[in-house]
């Protein structure tokens, strides 16, 4: 039993000084629970994020107590909201040096820790006031120190620990001076490499020298041993050999490099300039061996070494160790581990996750595996959608379905293919800083990240997707990278990118730019993207990127968002490049920009063959709202841009916009008292006119999420880029359904009909009533809408005289002058063919749009044979139409078309000529309409 007290003893001071040898140090050096104790925050260190900082910074702490779950759990968070500041957490600038910062309290009076539990470790990060820049150990690791506990303790104080946990390297025969300390009188002892090189008794310090004499690891332990109890605590000295200069080996690729058998690997790093590179990770214990000393190829840019040993399917972590002070995981690593991220992914969303090797590193860390089995495609002859046809889906999984995974997403396809939706677009997917996020902040590009499951189950989704003929683009982010990015962090200094690094700006060169902004004129910045443009295509066979802030990559420095818009050559000529080579991969790929630059530019890029998104965001939502300032949303249409081929995809909505529904109901106009655009229903009624006039128009559309179903919580709930409330439940509105309806025979209208590719398109759009105009010899096609908020006429300007069709209804008018006016409603529209075109589901009963236009639908008797009387009243003078269907929704019986005054009707049925059955009467009054349940005998 006293063996293996000494021992645990031994490991819990390894453990001690592993985690002290970060930015944080102690006075005392040994502290209790209950005796004060100064920690002291050296800013300049660990992620440095708060170096030179001029604001108030606070401590941010917690304990770790025997009832945690792990020795990295906090408990009782000192301060009570993280965003604010907490007087009692305020640290003290250093006089001397302002990047030292202190704070002195007692553990056990500081802390609301209960008197039935033991403090065991101090749990802390740094802050400024509002927790926008806080200040972590290397890699984003929380930082921790031990609590002493009675008994013996031993710790070396001098020389100082790597602030990072590595080892300090030396030079062969260095003599150094070394100094222990233990916590009572005992017996001190120094040795180098397991031979005894000092040792006094009845003291609490020792120093001696140690000579270097051996290349590679050298380990001075100190122990402190007062014949009852002994600890220990130890320094790692390396004597690193000499570079070898090798070619990269013929095959070997960026990254992970499998070779046959499964035991061994090439390990392969970009990163010029740097002096010696190790890999450590769980095949060599996480040691500076020599083994996986990396050689440096002729060039200087790259650093390789084989790793041999491995059992083959196994996982291994790994990092690489960079100049002996920086540990960074691999850039082209598809899949990574996060201490602080991972313990919050569910099991159902990726099972048997590797777990984080706690204790033997921190900050990010790779992953490879040999022998991994090939996924199996099922759909292998995909044909992608015609750009003119597309109808694309834009989705953020965490706000789209409550697992926020693949598999979640492939069971609801369903749902998007009766849509009529054919291609996905995922906001971004490969590893970003935390969980919960829009995905804008990169940082492996290659790993998808686990929030969202596993990279098998994301093939399964794309596969599931092919089979039903709906294509899938990525929103890939290469406009800048963020600061777990290892890329980032092998090439920073002073809190941006240094000067010498090979893939960033030290300062971004346009106004709009977060994180780190690549540069695009680097060729190594274009080896990357090129990389990871190829990888997705290949590896998971997507069909194409919506490339985010595609206007940054540029080099022409401005902080005007003018200047930075106009024409820009060099930008041209990078795009161009990029797509030119996601062409040899794949010729038919979709390259989609967020460019939103001078229309001679876009002009450039659209007539070469990529499409750019079409923001008519505020446009349509000035419609929706009823006011005509602003409402002109004419420039949806590619021609209106002088642009040779549909490559525009326009968009209502998107995940950067505010959403129609939330702005109708908010900002609606109120003008009319009898006609409330803030009213629900009557808001949806106008999204749904909205809808007729963006799918009719030539080109690809987007649709951003549950923007068919009436999305209205704003873009701004729970912040920005916050959780927002997944509403499936809408579904379940006969309003909100209806509007989804209504999308799906508009894009089926869009999809089947080629007037939409090849006819002739023309518009009046720019005030309240807005009319577009489609022919070919096969269609013609008339759309006309009243998005003001009092009754208006129009001037149809049919095509030709004869029979229209109501698309949308189950109408249709004789037309003997093609230019006589039609009174609209508000909010009233049509989309009238000049041929019958059948929809693929048949709109609902539509809720009144005021509680008081309620239509009072009654029909008797009821059963009926014979005829029916059917009685109803108008809140205001209209059109009213009498129909009745089948339960297929056929029309079987029609009456006229009457103009009727408000105030109480009644009509007659006829329904001899009707079998016996169940049949539905339909009410149409204006933009009204009421269904009810008729039984004929």
């Amino acid at each position: 039993m006293q063996k293996f007290r000494r021992l645990i003893l031994v490991l819990l001071t390894l453990l001690t000084w592993t985690a002290q040898a970060q930015v944080v140090t102690t006075q005392p050096v040994f502290f209790t629970e209950n005796t004060p104790v100064t920690i002291t925050f050296d800013a300049r260190l660990g992620n440095a994020a708060l170096r030179d900082f001029t604001g108030d910074v606070y401590i941010w702490t917690g304990t770790v107590t025997n009832l945690s779950a792990t020795n990295t759990t906090w408990r009782y968070v000192k301060s009570p909201v993280f965003g604010q500041a907490d007087p009692a957490a305020l640290m003290t600038r250093d006089g001397a040096n302002p990047n030292l910062y202190r704070i002195t309290f007692t553990p056990r009076t500081f802390y609301p820790v209960p008197a039935n539990e033991t403090i065991l470790r101090l749990g802390m990060i740094f802050k400024n006031a509002n927790g926008s820049i806080v200040g972590r150990a290397a890699g984003g690791a929380d930082i921790f120190v031990d609590v002493a506990s009675a008994g013996l303790a031993a710790r070396i104080t001098n020389p100082a620990p790597n602030a990072d946990g590595n080892p300090l390297f030396v030079n062969l025969n260095d003599n150094i001076n070394v100094t222990g300390v233990g916590s009572v009188a005992s017996t001190l002892t120094f040795r180098l490499n397991g031979t005894q090189v000092a040792q006094q008794a009845n003291v609490t310090t020792l120093t001696t020298a140690v000579t270097i004499a051996q290349v590679g690891r050298n380990v001075v332990r100190f122990t402190a041993d007062n014949g009852v109890m002994s600890a220990s605590d130890s320094l790692i000295f390396v004597v690193r050999p000499a570079v070898v200069t090798a070619p990269l080996p013929a095959g070997a690729k960026d990254g992970i490099t499998y070779l046959a058998g499964g035991t061994s690997v090439i390990l392969n790093l970009t990163a010029p300039n740097k002096q010696f590179i190790y890999v450590l990770g769980e095949f060599n214990n996480w040691q500076t061996d020599n083994g996986s000393y990396m050689n440096r190829t002729p060039d200087g840019t790259r650093w390789w070494v084989q790793i041999n040993g491995l059992t083959p399917g196994r996982e291994y972590a790994y990092q690489y160790l960079v100049d002996g002070t920086l540990r960074v995981a691999d850039p082209y690593s598809e899949k990574i581990l996060q201490a602080n991220d991972d313990a919050f992914i569910p099991s159902i969303t990726y099972p048997n996750l590797k777990p984080y090797p706690v204790g033997k590193t921190t900050g990010n860390v790779a992953v490879l595996q040999t022998n991994q089995t090939p996924f199996q495609w099922q759909t292998t002859a995909f044909t992608r959608p015609n750009r003119s046809d597309m109808v694309i889906y834009e989705l953020h999984l965490r706000d789209f379905v409550a697992r926020h995974d693949y598999q979640t997403l492939r069971d609801t396809l369903n749902y998007l293919q009766r849509l009529g939706v054919n291609t996905i677009e995922l906001m971004p997917i490969n590893e970003f800083e935390g969980n919960e996020s829009w995905g804008y902040n990169p940082s492996f590009y290659f790993a998808p990240d686990k929030y969202y499951g596993t990279k098998d189950e994301l093939k399964r989704l794309i596969d599931e997707c092919h089979r039903r003929g709906i294509a899938v683009v990525l929103d890939m982010v290469l406009n800048h990278s963020f600061g777990q990015s290892p890329m980032v962090q092998l090439y920073f200094q002073n809190g941006k990118p240094a000067p010498n690094s090979p893939w960033f700006n030290v300062d971004a060169t346009h106004p709009f730019n977060v994180g780190y902004d690549f540069n695009h004129e680097s060729a190594f910045t274009k080896y990357f993207s090129k990389r990871v443009m190829e990888f997705w295509l290949r590896e998971y066979r997507i069909d194409g990127y919506r490339f985010d802030l595609s206007k940054g990559f540029t080099q022409r420095n401005t902080s005007d968002v003018g200047a930075w818009s106009a024409y820009d050559q060099s930008r041209i000529d990078i795009w161009k490049d990029y797509y030119d080579f996601m062409k040899t991969v794949d010729a038919n790929v979709y390259c989609i920009l967020e460019h939103f630059a001078d229309n001679a530019e876009e002009k450039v890029l659209a007539d070469y063959g990529m499409m750019l998104w079409g923001n008519q965001n505020y446009n349509y939502n000035q419609a929706t709202m009823g006011y005509v300032d602003g409402s002109d949303f004419s420039g949806g249409y590619y021609r209106a841009r002088n642009w040779l081929n549909p490559n525009l995809v326009t968009y209502m909505e998107s995940h950067d916009e505010e959403r129609l529904m939330y702005k109708n109901l908010t900002f609606g106009n109120q003008t009319n008292p009898v006609y409330n655009v803030r009213d629900l229903n009557t808001a949806l009624a106008r999204n749904e006119a909205a809808a007729a006039f963006f799918f009719t128009v030539p080109g690809p559309k987007m649709i951003w999420q549950f923007g068919e179903l009436g999305y209205d919580i704003s873009i701004e709930q729970n912040g920005r880029v916050g959780n927002k409330p997944i509403l499936w439940n809408y579904y379940n509105n006969v309003n909100r359904r209806n509007l989804y309806n209504v999308y799906r025979n508009l894009i089926n209208l869009k999809k089947t009909q080629p007037v939409f590719r090849t006819g002739t398109y023309t518009q009046q759009l720019s005030g309240l009533t807005k009319s577009i105009h489609l022919s070919d010899p096969s269609l013609n096609v008339t759309i006309i809408g009243n998005f003001g908020v009092t009754a208006a006429t129009i001037n149809p300007a049919f095509q030709s005289t004869g029979r229209w069709y109501n698309y949308l209804r189950d109408q249709s008018i004789m037309v003997t002058n093609p230019n006589e006016l039609i009174l609209l409603q508000p909010g009233e529209y049509a989309v009238y063919t000049d041929r019958r075109v059948e929809r693929v589901v048949v709109l609902g009963a539509r809720a009144g749009q005021q509680a008081a236009s309620a239509l009072h639908l009654r029909v008797a008797p009821n059963p009926a044979r014979g005829t029916a009387t059917v009685e109803y009243e108008l809140p205001v003078t209209g059109s009213v139409q009498l129909t009745v269907r089948n339960v297929l929704g056929q029309s079987v019986l029609v009456l006229p078309a009457v103009r009727e005054a408000l105030g109480m009707h009644t009509r007659e049925l006829p329904l001899s000529k009707l079998a016996p059955g169940v049949y539905i009467v339909q009410l149409r009054a204006e933009n009204q309409q009421q269904n009810l349940r008729l039984v004929v005998e």
